[in-house]
């Protein structure tokens, strides 16, 4: 009896969505590379350290960057993992996270 299952689905790899990308739009592989370099900086510029922190791509995705603050060393608090102990929890420095949403569109696309 043959293997009745499908065989798993890959991703894109860049090259086949560059490729992709040109075939839709007619475009040549060479500028689209471009447009996809372009609008890796126009978003390392609004998520950097001098940006507004949020930007929004077509209506697909929100990307934003959140502070999240110090966190204090602790000390006595119960292990969640062993009952009954306690452990010290060591502190943690301010860093900033990246966060993407989804939006209406991306949503309706699934």
């Amino acid at each position: 009896m043959p293997n009745q299952q499908k065989a798993a689905k890959k991703p894109l790899t860049k090259t086949q969505l560059l490729s992709a990308v040109a075939d839709d739009s007619g475009m040549t592989k060479d500028n689209v590379a471009t447009v996809f370099d372009s609008l890796e900086t126009v978003i390392r510029k609004q998520i950097g350290k001098n940006g507004a922190g949020c930007i929004t791509l077509l209506g697909l995705i929100k990307i934003n960057k959140d502070k999240k603050p110090a966190r204090a060393a602790k000390k006595g608090v119960p292990n969640p993992f062993k009952p009954g102990e306690l452990m010290d929890v060591a502190a943690k420095p301010a860093s900033n996270v990246v966060k993407v949403r989804a939006l209406k569109t991306l949503k309706e696309m699934v």
